[in-house]
This record gives C-alpha cells, sequence and structure tokens, in this order.
C-alpha cells in the first residue's frame, strides 16, 4: 500500500513546474482575443449587413401587384453655381426608409436635368417626399446645394398626376435657392422601374487590429422595361401640345406607365 502511494506522489510531483515561472505565465494569448474579437466584430457586421439588405430588398420585391407611388425628377433651376467651374448635380430623394438617387448630370450648372423615375411601395405613415441636390466632387466630399421636403398629395390616390415646381433651401436662405420640377402620381407600373437603391447602415465602432467596419451598402436592381413612346404617337401629342417639351410629354408618357389616354389627360390637367 505504501509502494502505490509513493507512486502517485512521484507522479504528482512530475507534473509541478520546479524553478523561475516564465514571463507569459498566466497570461493569455493576445493574437487569440485580437482574433476572437475580429470575429465576434465581424459576425455581427454581418448580421446588421443581413438586415439592413432585407430591409432594403422589400422596398424593392414588395407585393407585385400593388401600386406604387411614382416620382420623376425633371429639372431644376438653381439660383447660383458654387465653384470655379459648372457644377455636376444630382438628386437624392429618401421616401420612408428607401432612398434614391438620379444620375449625374455632368456641367448641369444651374439648370440641370435628369428626367428620371423612380418607383417604391407606400409605407405606412409616410407622407413626405425629401429631396436633396448635391453637387458631384472628384476631390472632395459631394457638396449639398439644396433641398426641399415635399408632401405627397393626397389627389394622386385618386388618380391624378401633379406636375409641380418645388421651392428649395440652401445657402440662399429658405425656399431661395431655387426650384425643381417634379411629377408625382400612384399606380401600377408594367415593372418596378427601381434606380439605385440605396440603404445606409450605421458604422461600427472600430477596436484595434480590426479592419470590420460597416460602410453604406448599395442595392442595384436590374434594368427596368420602361414604357417606350411611338414616333406616331409623339406627334400625334405634340400636335395636340404644341407648347410642350418633347422630354416633358416623354415624361408624363412614363409615368403613366405607357397609357397613352392617360397621358393625354395629364397633359391636359397640367396645362389648365
Amino acid at each position: 500500500m505504501e509502494s502505490v502511494t509513493t507512486r502517485v506522489n512521484d507522479e504528482r510531483r512530475k507534473r509541478v513546474y520546479v524553478g523561475d515561472l516564465p514571463n507569459d505565465f498566466l497570461r493569455l494569448d493576445i493574437v487569440s482575443v485580437d482574433d476572437s474579437t475580429n470575429r465576434l466584430q465581424q459576425e455581427a457586421a454581418d448580421q446588421q449587413a443581413a438586415m439592413a439588405l432585407q430591409q432594403a430588398l422589400s422596398c424593392v420585391q414588395g407585393d407585385r401587384d400593388r401600386n406604387r407611388l411614382n416620382i420623376t425628377i425633371v429639372q431644376a433651376r438653381l439660383v447660383k453655381n458654387y465653384g470655379l467651374t459648372r457644377m455636376d448635380p444630382y438628386v437624392r430623394l429618401r421616401v420612408g426608409h428607401c432612398v434614391y438617387e438620379t444620375q449625374t448630370d455632368p456641367n448641369g450648372g444651374k439648370t440641370p436635368k435628369w428626367h428620371k423615375t423612380v418607383q417604391t411601395l407606400p409605407q405606412e405613415g409616410v407622407n413626405q417626399i425629401h429631396v436633396e441636390i448635391f453637387d458631384e466632387c472628384s476631390f472632395k466630399m459631394d457638396e449639398l446645394i439644396a433641398w426641399t421636403t415635399i408632401p405627397i398629395p393626397n389627389q394622386i390616390y385618386k388618380g391624378v398626376t401633379i406636375e409641380q415646381w418645388y421651392n428649395l433651401t440652401g445657402k440662399q436662405g429658405p425656399n431661395n435657392e431655387g426650384t425643381i420640377n417634379m411629377i408625382i402620381s400612384f399606380g401600377t407600373p408594367p415593372s418596378l422601374g427601381l434606380t439605385n437603391s440605396v440603404m445606409m447602415l450605421p458604422q461600427m465602432p472600430k477596436f484595434s487590429n480590426s479592419s470590420a467596419s460597416l460602410t453604406p451598402i448599395y442595392i442595384q436592381p436590374s434594368a427596368p422595361q420602361v414604357p417606350t413612346l411611338s414616333a406616331e404617337d409623339l406627334k400625334q401629342i405634340q400636335d395636340m401640345f404644341p407648347n410642350m417639351d418633347k422630354e416633358t410629354v416623354k415624361t408624363v408618357f412614363e409615368a403613366n406607365n405607357g397609357n397613352k389616354d392617360l397621358t393625354v389627360n395629364s397633359l391636359l390637367q397640367l396645362v389648365d
């Protein structure tokens, strides 16, 4: 019995560390901690990105049988060109949680034109369209030129197409930065037709030795099938409205989803 006890004690002594302790004794491996932090942060970033993508895609997809809010950004007349060269303006719209951008009008200056239509599903409690005009810059952040908030007209839900110039606010003061021309309607489009939907994600806090941080996610849907106005129909409509600009006729035609009769009715309302 004693020999067995002695053997057990000898085995235990062999496991005991004898001598000076190393400098890293009982210290955590810093590299492994950093890796764990990066992994956890990346998982959190991926989770937020997935949630934001799901929310953004709901703005794009939704129920295909539902009517949509059609917003056409036609052109603007600005009071001042900021900078040494002609500005390159583009428009950013926000409708509820969805954000849309037009293409940039190179050298548009004070009279940029876009003729861009975006379509979005109505959101509960959303009754305004937030509009911002930016000057696209190459070597610095894009500059905010003008902005306004447009109430969504109730008439559009009765089949009326609204075309109007809205005052812009900016450096020149409230409602003194110029005007923007927009067409707003409501109906079932032949295709989704959404443009450059942008879902902005919050920036994740940055840690040392960590590269996992969120940036804005841009969702580019496939190109929509825009209804085309034949040369014959365009001539007929222009004969009826000789003072109406050709681009405006095309824009109203697209806003009415290619319906010629609705286009004529909308133009009649515009000239009244």
